[in-house]
């Protein structure tokens, strides 16, 4: 990932997964399995696609704990 926009890891931490198995669950709480799914698949057209590759490379690589924080500051706004 050559530059991590904060926008959009905010996108990650507050969208929920639309359809499928795990609909309703909020993309950053998503398996990794379920997302090396997607990539070995394919991922959607447009911003949902877009979503789920960044989490892809966020989760293979180690760095959730960039996430933690999000999902801290998205349960508690609720």
């Amino acid at each position: 990932m050559e530059h991590l926009d904060p926008n959009l890891l905010l996108r990650l931490a507050r969208t929920p997964m639309p359809f499928g198995k795990y609909q309703g669950r909020l993309l950053v709480d998503l398996p990794e399995p379920y997302v090396v799914w997607f990539a070995q698949k394919g991922f959607p057209e447009g911003s949902l696609g877009e979503l789920l590759r960044c989490l892809h490379e966020i989760k293979v690589n180690g760095l959730e704990y960039l996430l933690d924080p999000l999902r801290l500051t998205d349960r508690g706004a609720r």
